[in-house]
């Protein structure tokens, strides 16, 4: 499970990462690039709903002993607001819905449209925040908020993913449509926005398979 949701979200990270970037958009044209982002965001969604459900089954989580051979209960609804781990879980996997219903409407709504705001922006926009608020409740599972971790695996993945949900939320801002102008605040910000964001959370993917057999080897040496 543990790979899986690593690989799903290096899929979705590195589809938003290329579809950012203006050489793709040329060579591909409007539509196609917009259906890259849509394909990915499924990606980011897939992950983040296994990471939701992984976060209140307990017995998902590998522990590097016999047990993770055996079949385990699952618990597909949960309630466990006390658990800073499940509410960025939680948080996340809305946010990644929002990203669904922007991308699949740009794929047919044009940034001049009137419509461009109510189906693109606004989601785009909550979304981002979801994004933040998830990254925040990940950093205070971890412990304090202000703190000075850089060898901890947990630490590292943690402020990659905070870096990169503000730089989705920067790409949010430049891609607000100015109603009197119908035209982007600032499309640069925009897509450099998406791309420095979706780089942080492909590092940040990349280093979850290690840390978390790391975690599991310490898991199961403290039980022998």
């Amino acid at each position: 499970m543990n790979n899986t949701i690593a690989v799903l979200f290096m899929v979705g990270s590195a589809g938003f990462a290329v579809g950012s970037t203006p050489a793709y958009a040329s060579a591909v044209g409007a539509t196609a690039d917009a259906v890259t982002f849509f394909v990915s965001s499924i990606f980011f969604t897939s992950a983040s709903f296994l990471q939701l459900v992984q976060s209140q089954s307990p017995a998902m989580v590998a522990t590097g002993t016999v047990r993770d051979d055996e079949r385990q209960r699952v618990r597909l609804l949960a309630w466990l607001p006390h658990d800073r781990n499940w509410l960025a879980a939680a948080t996340q996997f809305p946010g990644t819905l929002f990203f669904n219903g922007t991308t699949f409407w740009a794929i047919t709504t044009s940034a001049s449209s009137s419509q461009y705001d109510r189906v693109v922006w606004r989601p785009d926009f909550f979304g981002s925040i979801l994004f933040l608020v998830a990254s925040a409740f990940a950093i205070l599972a971890l412990g304090h908020f202000f703190s000075w971790r850089p060898r901890e695996d947990g630490w590292r993945i943690a402020w990659l993913n905070m870096i990169g949900s503000i730089a989705f939320m920067a790409s949010a801002v430049g891609a607000f449509v100015i109603p009197r102008t119908n035209s982007a605040v600032d499309l640069t910000l925009a897509d450099r926005g998406t791309l420095v964001g979706a780089v942080c959370f492909l590092v940040g993917a990349l280093l979850m398979i290690p840390a978390w057999r790391r975690a599991a080897s310490r898991a199961a040496g403290s039980s022998s």
